[in-house]
């Protein structure tokens, strides 16, 4: 499957050192995902809030980075599969640990 919304990549700066609802609400996470459309770094799925889900749900951004550690690849929601970026963003200091 391809994806058509490679055009919605752009360099970002990430919004918080770990996922930022977890973080205000003292939860834990299990790896973190970065919206490549704004920055927004958020929960996996497997995390127990999800919040990198919930920001696509909320925003339609659609593809998100393999943030922590730094992996290198992208997913798109939309299109259910992973996507080759241009690039890879880095990381602003070390990332805690929840899990």
């Amino acid at each position: 499957m391809s994806c058509s919304h490679m055009r919605t990549i752009h360099d970002v700066a990430p919004s918080a050192r770990g996922c930022e609802e977890c973080l205000k609400i003292g939860s834990a996470w299990v790896h973190l995902r970065l919206c490549r459309a704004c920055g927004h770094v958020g929960c996996c799925d497997q995390s127990p809030h999800r919040h990198a889900r919930a920001h696509f749900e909320a925003t339609a951004h659609p593809i998100v980075e393999g943030y922590d550690p730094p992996e290198g690849w992208g997913w798109c929601y939309v299109d259910d599969t992973e996507v080759e970026l241009p690039d890879q963003t880095p990381q602003q200091g070390p990332i805690p640990r929840f899990v």
